[in-house]
């Protein structure tokens, strides 16, 4: 059930992206000096982020918990 969920989430997120792409696309062939390159970077890098994190949230919390249980435990 968790693994459809995220599936389903994944999927949800990769046509939003695609819209938002496709959007961001069709501004700049329009004109190109509105959007500038590093926000069509930055957006990139939120979208790649949201995608890792809801595919290995658990890991990521477990990978955090034991470092930060490393550096305060002797």
């Amino acid at each position: 059930m968790k693994t459809m969920l995220r599936e389903i989430t994944l999927l949800k997120l990769s046509n939003r992206m695609q819209e938002v792409f496709a959007s961001l696309k069709q501004g700049l062939q329009k004109d190109r000096g509105d959007i500038p390159g590093w926000v069509l970077v930055t957006v990139m890098t939120a979208g790649l982020v949201v995608a890792v994190w809801s595919v290995a949230d658990d890991q990521l919390k477990t990978v955090l918990t034991n470092a930060l249980r490393g550096v305060s435990q002797p």
